[in-house]
C-alpha cells in the first residue's frame, strides 16, 4: 500500500474518532443541563458551530496526514 495513502487513512480514523467524542460530548453536556433546567434537550448554536468545526478539522486530517507520510517516509 501507498504510504500517502496509509497517511490518509491514519488521519481518516483520527478525525472520525475525533468528531465522535466531540459530539457525545456535547451531547452528554446537553441532556444534563436539559435535565437540569427541566427543559427538551436542544443544541445551542455555539454546540452547532463547535461540531461544524471539529467535523471541518477532521475533513482536512486525511491531507494532512498523507502528505505528512509522504514527506517524512516516502
Amino acid at each position: 500500500m501507498h504510504i500517502a495513502l496509509q497517511g490518509a487513512l491514519v488521519g481518516l480514523g483520527i478525525g472520525v474518532f475525533l468528531t465522535l467524542f466531540e459530539y457525545l460530548a456535547l451531547k452528554k453536556a446537553v441532556d444534563d443541563r436539559a435535565k437540569r433546567l427541566h427543559r427538551k434537550a436542544q443544541f445551542e448554536e455555539i454546540e452547532k458551530r463547535r461540531i461544524k468545526t471539529v467535523l471541518r478539522f477532521a475533513l482536512l486530517l486525511p491531507i494532512g496526514f498523507a502528505a505528512g507520510a509522504w514527506l517524512v517516509f516516502g
